[in-house]
């Protein structure tokens, strides 16, 4: 009898290695935007691809894990670009409660 069984070892394993290496550039992304940054900006200090981390910013975003602070011109760009950070006491009034005005 044929043994029609196909083994998946291989691919499983370099499965892995995207997830640990998606994990890693997630880890790096974040730790680039603890001061606000545009994602052009962060592409060129990390040498991450910018479509990446423009993935990994809407991943965030859902998890209300990062926050646009402001939108300014971009120094590298020099274009109109929002400017991005996942530090929270940076996080704008309106959606930090601890920075608003009205403290009952």
């Amino acid at each position: 009898m044929e043994n029609n069984q196909i083994s998946t070892g291989v691919s499983l394993s370099k499965q892995h290695c995207k997830d640990k290496h998606y994990q890693i550039q997630s880890k790096i992304i974040f730790a680039a935007f603890k001061t606000p940054a545009t994602m052009l900006s962060v592409s060129i200090k990390t040498g991450i691809l910018r479509a990446n981390i423009c993935r990994n910013v809407a991943h965030l975003r859902k998890t209300d894990s990062i926050h646009l602070v402001r939108f300014d011109i971009c120094p590298i760009s020099k274009h109109r670009a929002g400017f991005y950070t996942t530090s929270e006491s940076l996080y704008p009034a309106s959606i930090n409660p601890s920075k608003s005005a009205c403290n009952d």
